[in-house]
């Protein structure tokens, strides 16, 4: 929806308002009219009801509305004494239609409770769900990491707290949708209805994206041609409801990237990781005597990825830190990196254009648009920029012989109005990232991971190997930071615990 059509759908919610609670305005010993003045009603509304006036600013939070809109409609009928459970759920499901029959009802009576019980069970509830969501839409948000893209850096089983704040928060751009999740619920499906739509708003962070920060952001091939759902449909979501994914910011807007034999360069300069980032890449392995590998090689060298490739050949998926130990083993005859050279085309890396000849291990070298920044426009460069101009960017791209379109002009150059980033994964040989996709705009952005809550194996086959499986050093920790992962679990329980203790000894005193 435009601006327009927002601003025309808000004075058609004004008379539906003023046409269902003129009356009940008189009979609260108020003028009829202020139940037409925008915003004021509501905050005329709320002394009515004998409710505080800072709720009127729920109204306006996506999400957190549609809450208040039910608990408002509930509390008008208590006010006016049509309050058995029967008119509260009436007013609730027909969206509060069913208040225009106690408007006109001459019997109608305004009787307001003036001293509300808070400490009911529902309003507890009410107040812990509106509380809880706005934590999780504006805050923290919490986060499975379900590829193994990022491993050995995070793992299948992490359990992340993802902040909102850092990269600063954005308000939803689908207001009519469950709360606290993301797209689907069990078995209902979509969470979420497509339309309307909102215009986003981010709040200011208090940082902005580095080189080499984890970031969980919204996937931009939601959208993309040869991705579709199970039915074979195209997938077309809105933007807050697309699947979010968790990468490395490998090159931030206005950098130069290049991949040389699985290196990342950034500007020329070789990118130095994290000293977290466990970088992980294929390696085909062959044993000496053609000797098998067993169960309990994997197991001890903590091999999750690869395979026997044939009688003493393996594909392994392998750290730095696992390279060097294997290399000295006595049952191993080599140890070579695979690396997919430059030179032949592959349609399944970005740009998905044969004149970009490119490979997951040398790629490159490409620019990071930056907002503000212009770019040059031909059939050589709009592959790279055309999914940006179009669909981030909202305008029409047509190409005419060699001519450029954009929103019907010729083109020979472009502006952004937006930063981009790559993202890239740690598993370097098993990551579906940027290379695949292309570039990430910065409304694409949800936070930024900083803490662990919970790690097991995820892919363990019953509950209690799952229990068997807790990584107990992980638990507790920091996403970033120098040096060795330091757990904080005894710490937080012990906090916990404390306070349940001291709550317990505190009111058997009293």
């Amino acid at each position: 929806m435009t601006l327009i059509q927002w601003f025309i759908f808000f004075l058609i919610l004004q008379v539906i308002h003023f046409l269902g609670t003129w009356k009940l305005y008189e009979k609260a010993g108020k003028n009829k009219w202020l139940a037409l003045i925008p915003i004021y009603n509501a905050v005329v509304f709320m002394d009515i009801i004998k409710r505080p006036k800072w709720w009127v600013i729920l109204l306006f939070v996506p999400i957190i509305n549609l809450f208040m809109f039910g608990i408002i409609w509930a509390e008008t009928m208590s006010t006016y004494r049509h309050d058995t459970t029967k008119d509260k759920v009436l007013a609730v499901v027909t969206l509060g239609f069913y208040i225009f029959t106690i408007n006109y009802n001459d019997k109608t009576e305004y009787r307001p409770i003036t001293k509300k019980n808070d400490d009911t069970l529902l309003a507890s509830l009410l107040f812990a769900v509106i509380v809880a969501t706005m934590v999780h839409t504006y805050v923290m948000q919490p986060y499975a990491i379900p590829t193994s893209s990022l491993e050995k850096s995070l793992l299948v089983g992490d359990y992340l707290f993802v902040s909102k704040f850092h990269y600063g928060a954005k308000t939803p751009t689908t207001p009519i949708a469950f709360p606290m999740v993301h797209d689907t619920m069990p078995f209902l499906g979509k969470s979420y209805l497509s339309k309307p739509q909102l215009p986003s708003f981010r709040f200011p962070g208090i940082q902005k994206i580095k080189n080499n920060d984890i970031v969980v952001f919204h996937w931009p091939a939601d959208t993309v041609y040869f991705f579709r759902d199970p039915s074979g449909r195209h997938v077309d979501k809105p933007l807050d409801k697309r699947s979010n994914y968790v990468k490395r910011c490998v090159a931030i807007a206005g950098d130069k990237l290049e991949i040389k034999h699985g290196e990342i360069y950034i500007n020329d300069t070789l990118s130095k990781m994290p000293y977290r980032a466990d970088l992980q890449y294929m390696y085909n392995v062959s044993t000496k005597n053609s000797e098998a590998l067993s169960q309990e090689f994997f197991k001890k060298y903590n091999i999750t990825e690869g395979g026997r490739l044939g009688k003493g050949k393996y594909i392994l998926n392998l750290t730095a830190e696992k390279y060097n130990k294997l290399k000295n083993n006595p049952i191993i005859a080599s140890l070579a990196k695979k690396e997919d050279p430059k030179g032949i085309f592959n349609k399944s890396l970005f740009p998905h254009s044969i004149d970009y000849k490119w490979s997951r291990d040398n790629y490159g070298p490409i620019a990071i648009p930056k907002a503000g920044e212009t770019v040059t426009l031909n059939k050589k460069t709009l592959p790279l920029y055309k999914r940006l101009i179009e669909v981030y960017e909202n305008n029409d791209v047509q190409l005419d012989g060699d001519t450029i379109l954009i929103n019907g002009k010729p083109a020979a150059t472009y502006t952004f109005k937006q930063d981009y980033y790559w993202m890239m994964g740690d598993n370097r040989h098993n990551s579906e990232d940027s290379r695949y996709w292309g570039f990430v705009p910065f409304d694409h952005v949800v936070g930024k991971p900083v803490f662990i809550f919970w790690s097991w194996n995820m892919n363990a086959k019953t509950f209690a190997d799952k229990l068997k499986s807790i990584h107990w050093n992980r638990i507790m920790s920091t996403v970033g930071g120098d040096g060795e992962r330091v757990s904080y679990r005894y710490w937080v329980f012990g906090a916990i615990l404390f306070y349940f203790l001291f709550g317990y000894f505190k009111k058997k005193k009293q």
